[in-house]
């Protein structure tokens, strides 16, 4: 699946080569398609990118749709999760174009950080993410939260 932190960079068309652990598994298990759309749960300051291989993102959409039409939090979600969603495939170079309102959305310039998540990855820019990083390691005593996690 989708592990480790991979710098890369935007060429001027908005165009991201993708790292080769990850087309490799793109490429052998959804014939390159994956869908990218923004991340909502986070802060401002936190703004990303989530590229989820197709077979799984066809798995996260039937379980939007069930949740119920007659909640505003739901409808909400939905108007930005699934309406800024994007279908993507790579290219015969490996890459994916990202739409001009995607890299808006997450402040992506030239340098990004690709960052993987087990069944999805996320797509940063690189001086966002090394602030985040920065400021979630000053802040490791959260993850006493998360209780009997064992690593």
């Amino acid at each position: 699946m989708f592990r480790g932190t991979h710098r890369h960079s935007l060429d001027s068309k908005g165009r991201l080569n993708i790292p080769a652990r990850f087309r490799d598994w793109l490429s052998a298990h959804c014939d390159g398609q994956l869908v990218v759309t923004i991340d909502v749960q986070n802060q401002e300051n936190e703004r990303c990118l989530v590229a989820y291989p197709l077979p799984h993102w066809e798995t996260v959409e039937k379980a939007i749709a069930a949740l119920p039409s007659t909640n505003a939090t739901a409808r909400r979600f939905q108007r930005l999760f699934v309406g800024h969603s994007e279908e993507l495939r790579l290219d015969s170079q490996s890459r994916i174009l990202l739409s001009p309102n995607l890299r808006r959305f997450a402040g992506l310039e030239k340098d990004l950080v690709l960052v993987g998540q087990i069944h999805k990855f996320e797509i940063w820019d690189a001086a966002r993410w090394d602030a985040c990083q920065e400021s979630w390691l000053a802040d490791a005593d959260d993850f006493a939260a998360l209780g009997d996690l064992v690593l």
